[in-house]
């Protein structure tokens, strides 16, 4: 079962916040259960505006890449977006040079994604 630890989510209007609170997203399994923690948002809580918070990641493995476009492929036939806040510029750069950068929305900070979906930072 996923480690609640790893992930805080918090509900903000329709908005889903998970912050992914693991540096280390380097083993399959560690990568198997967030991604677990975050489908769950998806088919047992119906959340269809996710932000993905990164501040806490530092190093993520190619199998993480895969997990989140597993993550935005459900999310997007749910009718949905996810986008991604806090990521540090050498995971950008990764995000860059797979084209992933492409697939998904970067924002500096939680405000700001928040903002984006219409929910102002006051309500946070």
């Amino acid at each position: 079962m996923p480690d609640k630890t790893d992930l805080d989510t918090r509900q903000f209007e329709d908005v889903a916040v998970a912050a992914i609170k693991s540096s280390s997203l380097l083993d399959t399994i560690s990568i198997h259960h967030l991604g677990e923690s975050l489908f769950e948002l998806v088919e047992k809580r119906n959340a269809k505006r996710i932000v993905l918070d990164f501040s806490s990641v530092k190093f993520l493995a190619s199998s993480g890449l895969g997990m989140l476009l597993n993550l935005r492929k459900k999310v997007s036939a749910a009718g949905g977006v996810v986008v991604i806040c806090g990521l540090r510029p050498e995971l950008l750069k990764v995000f860059t040079i797979t084209n992933l950068d492409r697939l998904f929305e970067f924002f500096d900070t939680q405000e700001q994604a928040l903002a984006h979906f219409g929910v102002a930072p006051q309500q946070m």
